[in-house]
């Protein structure tokens, strides 16, 4: 249940509103980051308000994953309590499940629990690689250390995946309003010309054909105009569950400008949760099997399956990466001479880290060309569709000229010729 919480200054008088994800008032205000200066007023949302609220919110951030534990590990240097740690970043988080989680969290922690306990409550927010570093960090006493680990790797994807972002803006805008504009003409301009068209006895082109038909449909059944934009709108809501379709996963890997993106991605994710992992002293099989959870690709997620399988087996680390080497493309040979000097030196922990390095610099790189690749991608459509639209309304135009002056051009006047 979402939860509307008034925060009224005892001093000014001025109040500010915070929403936060709980079923709890108390859970609620501990979320709103209520200060020893404010009284709290909370109201529950609920019916349609609740649902524009949820539809409006991002299900998850990664900004906000970043800068909790980031703040916390900066707190839990200065030797601040671990409750008060989590209660006072609050404030900095932008979306009301995080806030939610901050209360949960704190109240857990109260009842005596341990932080990996409560951030298991939400597994689609943190999954089983950062319950597993919060819990050896526990464990081993450097959780100040992990904090900053896990805000540094959220860190780097949150500035990859905003280049990425940036990159798609202008195709996307375009996209959109070559749609619009293709809908706006279908039902203003071509009904016109439809009628002047249809009174004159010409064939006419199929493309022309082609968009008037389309222009009576959308005239008989107007709300198929919306469609476009509600399938666009699905698409990128459900967008995570698409992405993580298996079949979709092989089929984007295999498209020439999207596959190296997509490997390099989910490779540089699969390889810093190991490296992480390995870093924070998780057992090898644990490491690995959790590597391959949080690996997004199927690929990534086969070779790291395989792997634990090779090291259960008791083969090593390098000989392991040498068996499956081929899931990893146009890396697989790099990557195992990598493993080869981690298996001479004892130095593990450092490869696998420089392995990530190397992929996200790649990842990076790729982000930061898109905008080459894609503006004349996009002016090319654009190009095309305004192309066909410019013949497919004005070439019967020409046609009906010469139907209406079928002489014209065939008699031409010389000089000194005599009619």
């Amino acid at each position: 249940m979402l939860k509307k919480v008034d925060l009224i200054n005892s001093f000014t008088g001025k109040t500010i509103s915070a929403v936060v994800d709980t079923d709890d008032n108390e859970k609620a205000i501990v979320g709103a980051g209520k200060a020893p200066n404010e009284v709290a007023k909370v109201t529950d949302i609920v019916g349609f308000d609740e649902t524009v609220h949820r539809l409006s919110m991002a299900k998850q951030s990664l900004e906000d994953r970043a800068s909790l534990f980031a703040g916390v590990a900066r707190c839990l240097e200065r030797n601040i309590s671990t409750r008060k740690s989590f209660e006072l970043q609050a404030n900095r988080m932008k979306t009301p499940i995080y806030r939610g989680v901050i209360a949960e969290v704190c109240d857990q922690i109260s009842a005596g629990e341990k932080i990996s306990t409560a951030l298991e409550m939400y597994p689609n927010l943190f999954g089983p690689a950062t319950t597993a570093l919060i819990r050896a960090g526990e464990e081993a006493g450097q959780l100040p250390a992990v904090c900053h680990q896990i805000a540094s790797g959220q860190k780097k994807t949150v500035k990859i995946i905003k280049k990425l972002k940036n990159g798609m803006v202008y195709p996307a805008i375009v996209m959109v309003m070559s749609v619009a504009v293709v809908i706006a003409m279908s039902l203003t301009l071509v009904p016109a010309l439809a009628g002047f068209y249809g009174s004159m006895d010409a064939k006419l082109p199929f493309a022309t054909v082609l968009i008037m038909n389309f222009s009576d449909l959308l005239l008989k059944q107007p709300y198929l105009a919306l469609v476009p934009f509600v399938v666009l709108g699905v698409f990128f809501r459900n967008w995570g569950k698409i992405a993580s379709n298996p079949t979709i996963q092989k089929v984007f890997i295999r498209i020439p400008a999207v596959g190296p993106i997509v490997r390099k991605s989910s490779a540089a994710v699969g390889f810093r949760t190991f490296s992480m992992l390995v870093e924070s002293n998780v057992r090898m099989n644990t490491a690995v099997s959790i590597a391959a959870e949080s690996s997004p690709h199927i690929y990534h997620r086969e070779f790291f399956e395989r792997l634990r399988e090779h090291i259960s087996a008791g083969d090593g680390l390098a000989e392991s990466f040498m068996r499956e080497s081929h899931w990893l493309g146009i890396d697989g040979r790099r990557i195992c001479g990598i493993m080869e000097i981690a298996a001479e030196t004892g130095s593990a922990t450092e490869m696998l880290n420089e392995v990530a390095d190397d992929y996200e610099e790649d990842l990076d790189n790729m982000a930061a060309q898109i905008d080459k690749i894609l503006e004349p991608i996009t002016i090319i459509f654009l190009g095309l569709m305004v192309g066909f639209l410019i013949y497919a309304i004005y070439s019967p135009i020409f046609s009906l000229g010469k139907l209406i002056l079928p002489d014209a051009g065939s008699e031409k006047n010389t000089p000194g010729q005599v009619k």
